[in-house]
């Protein structure tokens, strides 16, 4: 039940998030892009993952080798970067298609990520638990560096982000600081969490054991 809760929390997430004619979001401010992504990675995603993993259509029980959570950090880490490069994120605001391919590798990343560190059956999941912190920690950190660099510099680096009253670099310091507060936030939260749950299994192994 709670799965199937979480999943539909996730469905629900994404459809706030799409459910809005494109035309409303192309071309549109850079922080409400920001905060699209976001919320597909961070928010909609982990929803998912929680619903679908521990069940008969977890992936990772399936082929374990495919959802190696240190990859997959770095496979997220190659998306939001190269997504977030001034001439790809300038056609994603301009361009229908590639606003929907863009978003479809944020979902696809955000949940390779999130299915590989929360996925696997119990004998492996302590096991996986490890390099599944090391991968959070990982994402949270490249999240956090992406958005200082987005919030901090003095001039613009997508200069066709201006929209109604705000300019530029306004927009582009608002989305940086939704990604570094977010982002990093998130994923910083997510690998804490399985690191209390992961002391918390060796904590009752030996009484388990006796």
């Amino acid at each position: 039940m709670l799965r199937l809760a979480s999943f539909l929390a996730g469905i629900l997430v994404l459809a706030a998030l799409w459910i809005a004619p494109l035309g409303e979001i192309l071309p549109g401010p850079f922080s409400r892009h920001m905060t699209m992504h976001m919320g597909v990675v961070a928010i909609a995603a982990p929803l998912l993952a929680a619903g679908i993993v521990q069940g008969r259509f977890d992936p990772v029980t399936r082929a374990p080798v495919l959802f190696a959570p240190i990859l997959a950090s770095v496979v997220e880490l190659v998306v939001v970067w190269a997504w977030h490069a001034p001439a790809l994120h300038h056609a994603a605001s301009r361009s229908s298609g590639v606003f929907v391919l863009e978003q479809a590798s944020f979902l696809a990343s955000g949940l390779l990520l999130w299915l590989a560190v929360l996925g696997g059956n119990a004998l492996e999941r302590e096991a996986r638990a490890a390099s599944g912190i090391l991968a959070l920690l990982l994402t949270s950190m490249h999240m956090t560096l992406l958005g200082a660099l987005l919030a901090l510099p003095p001039r613009p680096l997508y200069v066709h982000a201006a929209h109604g009253p705000h300019d530029a670099l306004d927009e582009q310091h608002l989305g940086g600081a939704i990604m570094l507060i977010v982002g990093g936030v998130v994923y910083l939260a997510g690998g804490l969490l399985l690191t209390v749950d992961l002391l918390r299994r060796r904590a009752i192994q030996p009484r388990g054991a006796s």
